[in-house]
């Protein structure tokens, strides 16, 4: 059986969450010591966070969850077509300027003016497309993915492919999913023995949330969403040298806005407020992040603790007893306590060929909802879930 195509998976015009994974081709790092040439790519981690987060400020798609390993990327995703649909016009146009400014000619390396945004506000059918664009995780896949490869082949004097293909997508149909889910994400470096532990996975979800909790701040790669005035944009082109140009932007490109934000602070908060309705869109003032609504029905505290006792289950069949101030986190959701360990850290082994990853009873819903009588991983995944 196929996988069902992007448009059973996530309807653009509804709030999903996905799964997504970027590999890259052949032998080729995304970041890290290369063993076949010794090369070391490891700067290129944080130019790759850089970018999530400041398109997590324009795009309407929260980043729930992230991990840059190697030679592939996984990132957890929520589409909010509600928050886009609170933007005003001039928002959705300034914010696509921003990442799309459509000029390729060297001389035109400036801001873009409020002239250029007014008239795409005036095409309205051209707007209405790029407003459904913003809260479409394939255009923010591809915002993320395209700039990665050019700067590689840049890098690595080459040409050609980069990544093996499209970024696979894997819905998230319930809590219990998302959470292991999560875990699964934040403890990539650990089970690839980078790290020790989620205090030293640095460039994941669960280290940016630890030092978050800590106060640590960093330089915000949000994008200033302000345009320049069309007199202002004409008067520098005219005057500056195209060398200065390139240099302004790239210096603007390290904090765009000047602010300091705390290292989590791009990111969705994790703890999903109750007290709110769950259509409420909560867009986030900052301008940091499309909103302010949490994804788990836990606490952050909670949530790192059981992280970090899941790090140290590393060992088959070590230390299966979740600890009793953990135990109603898990079995709230229906799932074996003695399986925790196993659901995590074997992610893949459940959930690797599946079009989605959940409960046994979200599966069965996704599986009705796309037209199927059944997803793969349903009957093993059962294993793992309280009959």
């Amino acid at each position: 059986m196929g996988r069902p195509l992007r448009s059973e998976q996530v309807d653009r015009d509804e709030v999903s969450i996905v799964h997504a994974v970027q590999r890259c081709v052949r032998r080729a790092f995304l970041a890290g010591v290369d063993q076949a040439t010794g090369k070391d790519y490891g700067f290129r981690r944080e130019w790759i966070r850089r970018r999530m987060e400041a398109l997590a400020s324009v795009f309407g798609i929260d980043v729930l969850s992230y991990a840059v390993m190697s030679n592939h990327m996984h990132l957890i995703l929520r589409n909010r077509p509600d928050v886009v649909g609170a933007w005003t016009d001039q928002e959705v146009a300034i914010r696509w300027l921003k990442v799309f400014p459509g000029r390729r000619m060297e001389e035109h390396l400036g801001e873009p003016t409020e002239n250029e945004v007014q008239m795409l506000v005036s095409d309205r059918e051209r707007l209405a497309e790029v407003r459904r664009r913003l809260s479409d995780i394939s255009w923010f896949m591809r915002s993320l993915s395209e700039p990665i490869a050019r700067m590689a082949n840049r890098q690595d004097e080459c040409t050609g492919r980069f990544w093996e293909g499209r970024f696979k997508l894997q819905r998230i149909t319930d809590e219990a999913g998302l959470l292991a889910c999560a875990m699964y994400v934040d403890l990539n470096p650990v089970r690839a023995a980078m790290a020790e532990s989620p205090d030293q996975s640095v460039h994941t979800s669960g280290y940016d949330r630890i030092k978050g909790e800590q106060g640590q701040e960093i330089d915000s790669a949000a994008f200033d969403l302000v345009p320049v005035t069309t007199e202002q944009a004409g008067e520098e082109r005219r005057t500056t040298p195209v060398d200065e140009l390139r240099e302004k932007k790239r210096a603007k490109g390290k904090n765009p806005t000047g602010k300091r934000i705390r290292r989590d602070g791009w990111l969705a908060p994790l703890t999903l407020d109750e007290s709110t309705l769950s259509s409420d869109a909560q867009p986030n003032q900052a301008g940091v992040r499309a909103s302010d609504k949490g994804f788990l029905g836990i606490s952050l505290k909670d949530y790192v603790e059981l992280l970090r006792w899941t790090a140290k289950q590393s060992e088959e069949g070590a230390g299966r007893e979740i600890p009793p101030s953990l135990q109603g986190l898990v079995s709230r959701l229906g799932i074996d306590l003695s399986m925790w360990r196993d659901l995590v850290w074997n992610f893949q082994r459940y959930f690797g060929n599946s079009c989605c990853a959940g409960s046994p009873s979200g599966m069965s819903q996704f599986a009705e909802s796309s037209g199927r009588n059944w997803v793969r991983g349903h009957r093993k995944v059962a294993e793992c879930f309280a009959a």
